[in-house]
């Protein structure tokens, strides 16, 4: 049936509306709201029985051409043309709906490669990686102004990655793939057994650790260099021109060694200082966290000829971290040789692992010293804003809380005396919230007081000592030559602030998978750099529903701190992995247990 012309009268005012009764209530309600501008949700809409209900029944109202309907209800803001012209999802470019669909996308599997996919999806929690590697954002469409990167690995590992950000399907990793093997020939080997024959390939490749992976990528890229828009302007000036390694300064920390026995206390203890890439938690018949397992790998017995007594002796080596980095790898050591069976085999005991870490324990004291002002503070900064993220979701619905004429309002009604001073705007009354950007500001600067000049100088170290996990690689299977492994990433890593990028070189060049992520020129590590008037707008992105998906929690600037869920790479499937479900990675059996777990250090 064709619609029919009837008429809406409002506030004194009638309007001319199209009713179709071949469609449900409710589309004629957006209608009349497209004219009068009352919300659906506060609208009364009088016809013949009473009120129109989003289940009424068009036949049993009976509505002619030319009748009139009453429409009650408080007219709000007649909705506005978007300003964006509309573009829908089958219409876009590969980079446009890629940065549309938000979901990052996974990597083939070339046979037997997952400890490779693994070990690339987990390195994308580091933005700071892709800034030094200079891959080009997703709106970029060359990279020819990119930072000249020494070495073999990085170049084909900033195209992987600059790949990934710009299409919507899974991306082949063979050529990345290629250079590892030749730079890497242990994952050149062939499978004895077999098996994972790679089509075209002249027969399969086998199984390889995923851990010695992530260890032999990252020591391949040990020659990037930090740029400069990573280093503070004041920090810049006192390196005397040498530049920093990226890996040196964000990913490696410094541990002293203290070697003594029991056996000759007269003996001076040997001190050593090492470089560590990575802390590992060993696992053991008494293991069942993760930082007991750190600490039992951080003391140990050793036997070793004595000087001074001139025999074999007993020491204990006591180790205790000088400098942690920017970001943590912890090694669950899961696999042990076993000399009966000549072979590797898998530890499966369940090993719990915490989501936000504290490894002052781990550090020396004088490191512990300069940690623990910020680190405590921290702490106590992070459970006020837990409280005051549940009074803002309380109040969501609520009048605004700086609104003074909705004080005045609500004391007249209570028969309270009312003061002048209440009214006055910018006053916080009954105890209301501030705006979360006046907090931030404040605690900015009360941490900022508390980290000590020695950390705030170390580019890439961390200043407080705690840590969120962001990556893990796991596991599946019983043998140490065979099984499956997968990367878990936090969402609020692709979804969350970019970097804080200082004025330099690589600032106008450098991007990350983050579409947000275009790199600032700011000098405020919390800066929230508002959009640029002057820059060209983007499309509206709608999907073929019509529904807008270029709206971002726009509003609520720390909206990413409650999305504590995952994304699981399983090879070329990516899915969401609720929080819930973190602790099935703890290990028990053959199913998937943690591995390789990255910690990044919580900041100001």
């Amino acid at each position: 049936m064709a619609p029919i012309s009837v008429n809406i009268k409002h506030a004194g005012k009638t309007h001319d509306v199209q009713l179709d009764t071949a469609l449900p209530p409710a589309v004629f309600k957006e209608a009349v709201y497209n004219v009068t501008g009352v919300p659906v949700d506060r609208m009364k809409v009088m016809v013949k029985g009473g009120i129109l209900k989003d289940d009424s029944n068009w036949a049993k109202i009976g509505p002619k051409a030319g009748q009139t309907f009453m429409v009650i209800g408080t007219a709000g803001e007649l909705p506005k043309a978007p300003e964006k012209p509309i573009v829908f999802l089958e219409d876009m470019a590969d980079e446009d709906l890629a940065a549309a669909l938000e979901r990052p996308v996974g990597l083939l599997n070339l046979g037997n490669t997952c400890y490779m996919n693994s070990t690339v999806q987990a390195l994308r929690a580091i933005p700071e990686l892709q800034v030094a590697l200079g891959v080009p954002s997703p709106n970029s469409s060359s990279s020819s102004s990119a930072p000249n990167i020494s070495g073999t690995l990085p170049k084909p590992l900033r195209d992987l990655y600059a790949n990934l950000s710009r299409t919507s399907d899974a991306v082949n990793p063979a050529s990345f793939l290629n250079v590892l093997r030749q730079v890497n020939p242990q994952f050149a080997e062939r499978d004895r057994r077999g098996k994972g024959t790679m089509v075209g390939m002249g027969g399969g490749y086998a199984q390889q650790d995923a851990e010695e992976c992530y260890s032999q990528v990252l020591n391949s890229v040990r020659d990037v260099e930090v740029p400069d828009s990573l280093i503070h302007p004041g920090v810049i000036g006192g390196t005397g021109g040498q530049k920093k390694k990226f890996i040196e300064q964000y990913m490696m920390g410094e541990i002293r060694r203290e070697l003594s026995s029991p056996e000759s206390p007269d003996e001076a203890p040997t001190v050593t200082i090492e470089k560590i890439m990575k802390i590992e938690c060993n696992i053991n018949s008494q293991t069942n966290y993760m930082h007991s397992g750190i600490m039992s790998a951080l003391t140990s017995v050793i036997s070793k000829t004595s000087p001074t007594l001139g025999r074999e002796a007993q020491y204990t080596q006591t180790s205790r971290i000088t400098r942690l980095p920017s970001y943590l790898n912890v090694h669950m050591v899961r696999f042990a040789w076993k000399a009966d069976v000549q072979k590797k085999a898998k530890i499966m005991r369940k090993v719990k692992f915490p989501t936000t870490y504290d490894a002052v324990d781990l550090t020396s004291p004088e490191l512990r010293e300069k940690l623990l002002p910020a680190s405590r503070r921290l702490q106590e900064i992070e459970k006020e804003r837990a409280e005051r993220r549940k009074v803002r979701k309380r109040t969501k619905n609520a009048p605004a809380a700086g609104d003074p004429s909705t004080v005045v309002q609500d004391s007249i009604t209570a028969g309270e005396d009312v003061t002048m001073a209440s009214a006055e705007p910018g006053n916080v009354a009954g105890g209301a919230l501030e705006d979360e950007e006046i907090y931030r500001a404040r605690e900015k600067t009360e941490l900022e007081a508390l980290v000590d000049p020695d950390l705030r100088a170390d580019v890439g170290a961390s200043t407080t000592g705690l840590y969120e996990l962001v990556a893990i690689i796991t596991h599946k299977g019983a043998a140490a030559d065979s099984g499956h492994y997968m990367a878990f990433v936090k969402k609020s890593v692709f979804h969350g602030p970019p970097p804080t990028l200082y004025t330099g070189p690589a600032a106008n060049d450098a991007g990350t998978t983050n579409p947000e992520s275009a790199p600032t020129r700011t000098a405020d590590s919390n800066a929230m750099e508002a959009d640029d008037a002057s820059a060209p707008t983007s499309a509206t992105i709608t999907s073929p529903t019509g529904i807008d998906q270029s709206k971002q929690a726009s509003s609520d600037p720390y909206a990413y701190e409650d999305d504590e869920d995952w994304y699981k790479f399983d090879d070329d499937k990516v899915s969401v992995f609720p929080k819930e479900k973190l602790s099935t990675l703890d290990g028990g059996g053959e199913d998937s247990s943690a591995y390789v777990l990255l910690y990044r250090s919580k900041e100001m």
